[in-house]
């Protein structure tokens, strides 16, 4: 079996290397151009693209697959090596680019997606961050057949995951990236004997995953305490928790609701008190406890670390929406 892959970040890395490892034959991968990344912000390969490289296999990167969009000749491009490679079915993990209609039907068994969901809860670009935000109690893999719409395609495998109470986006995406190349291989064994059966995604249930941007970090201390600890999880790596104090970018990357100490006597943003188990912030509903933190150009350390730094007292309010 012939398979291409097209995926872009360490997510889909992964699955392209347990690809491998299984012995599949992949010619062709697809991934996003090159992109400045680090201090120096030189250009910087895909973790597929690096992979791929390693395996000696050729790599694709359009800007657009759509032959009748802006940039034609990277599609056109693109075509002739999909054509090349005389695909039996195309493997698809955070690429990045919509596959157009041609792209769908060009391999003889079609596109499969792995999406981080148990479809059709949490649809779209950042699946992992907003179960986190939500306060699931499970996530998991989708294998599905894709169509045209925004992850509307058929099911062909599912498997449940269970969500920690100290799970973050990161750690939750490494047990997620392991169970989609497992299940992804599977998928791809049953196609090969014509025993993968498709279901329909219910119509009851569909959410929308929409794309985390980096405003979004920043606290609202009217907000609930739990809605903001979940938020330290789920938007742990990116893009953090922010905040400000005395003038001073704080980034918060770990924090807990204590919901027991209602009612809070403080206006929220305000400081209750401030030592080596955390800094305990009034808020909305609750009182957050921040026990992870982040000067600007500084190191993340816990609680009891950073005040031998940077001093904080009862009393102080932090400023909402720091935004950095």
């Amino acid at each position: 079996m012939n398979i291409v892959f097209a995926g872009t970040p360490e997510f889909a890395r992964v699955a392209l290397e347990r690809l491998l490892a299984a012995g599949f034959r992949v010619p062709l991968v697809l991934t996003q151009p090159d992109r400045p990344a680090g201090r120096g912000m030189k250009l910087q390969a895909s973790p597929v693209k690096q992979l791929a490289l390693e395996h000696g296999i050729e790599v694709a990167q359009p800007r657009s697959l759509r032959l009748d969009g802006k940039y034609p000749d990277d599609a056109a491009t693109a075509r002739e090596a999909l054509l090349a490679a005389q695909a039996d079915v195309m493997v698809v993990a955070a690429y990045g680019l919509i596959l157009p209609a041609w792209v769908l039907q060009l391999p003889r068994l079609g596109c499969l997606n792995i999406h981080a969901s148990v479809l059709p809860r949490w649809r779209g670009a950042a699946p992992i961050h907003r179960a986190i935000e939500a306060g699931d109690a499970e996530t998991g893999i989708t294998i599905m057949q894709m169509d045209e719409g925004l992850d509307t395609g058929d099911m062909l495998l599912v498997e449940k995951l269970p969500i920690g109470t100290e799970d973050t986006t990161a750690t939750l995406h490494d047990r997620l990236a392991t169970l989609g190349g497992r299940l992804v291989v599977e998928a791809l064994e049953l196609a090969a004997c014509g025993g993968l059966t498709r279901t329909p995604q219910p119509a009851e249930g569909v959410t929308y995953a929409h794309k985390i941007e980096k405003a979004e970090g920043a606290i609202d201390w009217t907000l609930p305490a739990a809605l903001t600890a979940r938020r330290a999880r789920a938007f742990n790596p990116f893009p953090g928790l922010s905040a400000s104090l005395g003038g001073e970018a704080i980034k918060i990357w770990s924090a807990k609701a204590d919901t027991q100490s209602l009612p809070v006597d403080g206006a929220p943003g305000q400081v209750l008190a401030a030592g080596a188990d955390g800094i305990r912030v009034a808020t909305g509903n609750g009182v957050l406890v921040l026990t992870e933190l982040q000067r600007a150009g500084g190191k993340r350390l816990a609680a009891g670390d950073f005040l031998r730094g940077f001093a904080i007292t009862p009393g102080q309010v932090f400023d909402s929406a720091a935004g950095g």
